[in-house]
């Protein structure tokens, strides 16, 4: 029997080069309170956000994730015609078909390259790099686009309590290529489907084909996935870093999904993470932006200039699903 022949495996892949897309429209707590009855100062104290972004008509889920992409391109200096793959994390898309990346891919100019939309809610992006990582050292692709994109607001109710404060929107991507040692560790993933009812629409789509139905948005049981984040984080945590062969001391920063302040520091105690370790803390200016997140919180972490290209980071996402991952990746 004839023999197949399967691409040369590489040693290790890593982050070539990252880029955001923030949309222009800040909007303040004071305007979220308007139509919810709350007040600057709770949301403050609940979730630690004091603004976050909105986007406009023109600005969509492809839009951002195109711009975002485009500055990691550059920023890695990689060509439209070496993109293998672009991996699109979404759960605000709302289209089901066809998915947004193809079009993403062929805004790039990418337009051999394949794609698809990747739907894990806020772990989306930690996924769709964990995938990029094995695909470029498997050979099947030699420069992969992972991009996180939310357009939040349309998909959460403006005047549910719940909700309404913590969501924002926007895009963030990274470039993954062949590095001769591993720059992305492991992956460590899971989900506990059981409880998906705890962050999940009111109502299905079905529902929305009758023309007096509401509008599905998003729902969130607050405490019950306070309590789950706050324990499944440094679990998972502690699993990256050990199947990476690294300790807690060693992390140059802790970039996980920017849900909320108070999980962000509540993890950080809970890992005992070392005084020269920074935390990201972009939820404060931009909310809870789903898959985008991460790689937003990574470009603010990378624009302070303080950290290190090599260095370490720990990377952490979770939500609905309830979906979880993890991975230490080296700077950019």
């Amino acid at each position: 029997m004839a023999r197949l022949r399967v691409p040369e495996r590489r040693p290790g892949s890593r982050i070539l080069g990252v880029g955001v897309y923030r949309p222009t429209r800040v909007v303040t707590n004071d305007e979220i309170c308007a139509r919810i009855d709350s007040s600057d100062t709770w949301i403050r104290r609940r979730s630690g956000i004091v603004s976050r972004r909105f986007a406009g008509p023109d600005e969509t889920v492809v839009s951002m994730a195109v711009e975002a992409a485009r500055k990691a391109m550059a920023q890695s200096g990689t060509h439209p015609g070496d993109v293998g793959m672009v991996l699109l994390a979404t759960m605000s898309f709302l289209e089901q078909a066809p998915a947004a990346a193809p079009r993403v891919a062929h805004q790039l100019g990418a337009r051999s390259a394949g794609s698809l939309d990747i739907s894990a809610a806020c772990s989306g992006f930690c996924y769709a790099l964990g995938l990029a990582d094995s695909l470029v050292r498997s050979g099947d692709a030699r420069s992969i686009v992972v991009v996180g994109s939310e357009k939040m607001s349309d998909i959460v109710d403006p005047e549910d309590r719940g909700t309404a404060f913590l969501f924002g929107d926007g895009a963030g991507a990274v470039v993954v290529g062949p590095s001769d040692t591993p720059g992305i560790g492991p992956v460590v993933w899971g989900s506990d489907g059981e409880r998906h009812h705890l962050i999940a629409h009111d109502r299905s789509w079905l529902d929305a084909r009758r023309p007096t139905a509401p509008w599905p948005t998003l729902r969130m049981a607050g405490p019950e996935v306070f309590r789950w984040a706050t324990r499944i984080v440094p679990e998972i945590s502690r699993q990256a870093l050990e199947r990476a062969g690294l300790g807690v001391t060693d992390l140059a920063a802790f970039v996980p999904h920017q849900a909320n302040a108070r999980i962000i520091d509540a993890a950080a105690k809970s890992l005992g993470l070392a005084p020269h370790t920074v935390v990201a803390r972009d939820v404060v200016t931009a909310g809870n932006t789903s898959a985008a997140s991460i790689p937003l919180a990574l470009d603010n972490l990378l624009s302070q200039g303080t950290l290190s290209s090599g260095a370490p980071a720990l990377l952490v996402g979770f939500g609905a699903g309830l979906a979880h991952a993890a991975q230490v990746v080296a700077l950019p």
